[in-house]
């Protein structure tokens, strides 16, 4: 089937969306996914509503991959993504298992989108209204407004490419590739974001305004092809969104699903061996093996574990030709974060949802990040006020936060163990000195990820935050497959494979699930797992 062929099924099943799901039979084919992130939820929601049994497993003793929630002295705190930018994937997701996603989750529009603070005091408010827009870049450059709209006409272009038709369908073969290069050499996929921002405005700041994006799904803006400016256009499309009670709420209304189809979810137990049947020409997966020994026969299995770690220590090297040790050694990654999560008692009424804190380095910084791996002395930060929108997330009368500073990852020698204490404190006193004054003071709460955690955690590669970096020659079909290349009936989902990091990303590599996997009923009898299967 080529990828024209893939894009009309893709059409077609939108077309026709499942409103009840295939009742699973005890003699079903069995899915065995690996991690409870969005990517394993949204494909064990999917293959469940196709009529699998599914199983998932995660080490974690909750759902939600970095999606988890912390809680500590009456605060929440949502541990990873916290911007929706798409919540018409969610809504498709409660179509198939026959609900309504409102039943279980109020997404909320926020606005300003998010607050930037430039290190000079200055901030700019971006939002989805093109007005408001024009007026905002005019305050800094009116010579920019006109460019700024023949960017964002551009970004319209590029996410009916790279999303609506793109963003869904895999890339298994170079004629995949082949087809769609037409499209990107006219959309000048082969200029980084900031290399696009760059040719239509020419005020820095302006520039640092439309080029940020990538860093939300771990790629840096010198770097990463320009595809990646269709975030703009997306989120103009759809708005940004928070769901009230935190993403947490999504989280559990996702495994809520999972139940309702009939799956079983397996918390606090790690996989460490994905089974090979390696008596045909290619190793086919059979199920996996748990760290306790126990083993769980399964027809498929779907890895929403790190791909380079899936790799790496879960599939032996004999099995792989494609994704050798060597080649997932030389390949690029996305820089890591250093995660704070604090309570205060007291309020900051006038900080927004979203604020990104801009410092004095923008290209410099990046490359000591992402190029140069060295931990610097200044930063970059995201911070997220989620008590801007939900004052539930905190006691009464005090305010819940997480804030976010890009980091190179654990190639860089840092040993966090150490540093941990000293970033942090760099981080609160520079908070302290803009925007929440007296911060130390008032902390009630206070809890850190580091790249060691994301490691330790959630078993990344190099602790990588976004695993595979989204440079133009990981993307697509240079990126790992949804479908392994080395090994029949191994599929992936989540950052590290298409398309990518970020919500939107990680659940369109779910929905590629549709194309590549077989309904449970085209599964012939005789070839499904009998014996040892869980649930």
């Amino acid at each position: 089937m080529d990828l024209i062929d893939r894009l009309a099924r893709r059409d077609d099943a939108q077309l026709n969306t499942r409103t009840e799901p295939i009742p699973v039979t005890p003699d079903a084919p069995h899915a065995v996914v690996i991690g409870a992130g969005f990517g394993g939820l949204a494909a064990a929601i999917r293959l469940g509503a196709r009529g699998y049994r599914v199983t998932v497993v995660d080490k974690l003793d909750q759902p939600g991959g970095r999606a988890r929630v912390f809680e500590q002295n009456g605060f929440t705190f949502d541990a990873g993504p916290t911007v929706v930018t798409a919540p018409f994937l969610f809504e498709e997701l409660w179509g198939l298992a026959g609900r309504d996603v409102a039943d279980d989750v109020d997404f909320v529009p926020v606005s300003p989108f998010y607050r930037i603070r430039f290190d000079d005091g200055t901030s700019f408010d971006y939002t989805g209204d093109p007005e408001a827009m024009k007026r905002e870049i005019a305050r800094f450059s009116p010579e920019d407004v006109e460019g700024y709209e023949r960017f964002f006409d551009k970004s319209s272009d590029i996410f009916r490419i790279g999303f609506e038709e793109l963003a869904h369908v895999p890339f298994s073969s170079p004629k995949d590739m082949a087809k769609i290069i037409p499209a990107m050499m006219r959309l000048e996929s082969y200029r980084t974001v900031y290399g696009l921002v760059s040719k239509y405005v020419k005020h820095p700041k302006i520039r640092k305004v439309l080029s940020f994006h990538p860093l939300l799904v771990g790629g840096n803006p010198f770097n990463v092809t320009s595809i990646y400016t269709l975030i703009a256009f997306l989120e103009r499309k759809w708005g940004v969104h928070y769901a009230m009670g935190g993403t947490g709420a999504i989280v559990r209304g996702l495994a809520g699903l999972i139940d309702d189809l009939g799956g079983t979810m397996r918390l606090g137990e790690e996989v460490r061996e994905i089974l090979l049947d390696e008596t045909g020409k290619r190793p086919r997966a059979t199920g996996v093996r748990l760290a306790s020994g126990e083993t769980i026969d399964a027809d498929l299995v779907v890895s929403n574990a790190d791909v380079a770690w899936t790799y790496r220590y879960l599939v032996p090297e004999r099995a792989r030709t494609t994704w050798t040790n060597r080649r997932l050694e030389r390949s690029r990654y996305s820089m890591s974060l250093f995660v704070w999560y604090f309570g205060t008692r007291r309020q900051y009424p006038d900080v927004a949802h979203h604020t990104i804190l801009l410092g004095p380095r923008y290209k410099g910084l990046l490359e000591d990040i992402f190029e140069n791996k060295v931990l610097a002395d200044d930063f970059s930060l995201y911070l997220h006020r989620p008590t801007a929108t939900d004052p539930s997330m905190a006691p009464a009368g005090k305010d819940c936060f997480y804030v976010l500073s890009p980091v190179p990852h654990l190639d860089s020698g840092v040993n966090w163990r150490e540093q941990t204490e000293p970033y942090r404190r760099a981080v609160s006193q520079y908070l302290s000195d803009s925007i929440l004054p007296d911060l130390e003071e008032n902390l009630e709460a206070s809890i850190t990820l580091t790249p060691q955690g994301f490691l330790d955690d959630y078993l990344s590669f190099k602790g990588a935050a976004f695993s595979i970096e989204p440079v133009l020659t990981q993307s697509a079909y240079f990126r790992p497959h949804n479908e392994s290349e080395d090994v029949d009936h191994l599929y992936f989902v989540g950052a590290g494979t298409h398309p990518g990091a970020g919500m939107p990303g990680v659940l369109s590599s779910a929905r590629v699930l549709d194309t590549i996997v077989p309904d449970a009923a085209d599964v012939p009898a005789k070839q499904r797992v009998t014996a040892n299967v869980a649930g």
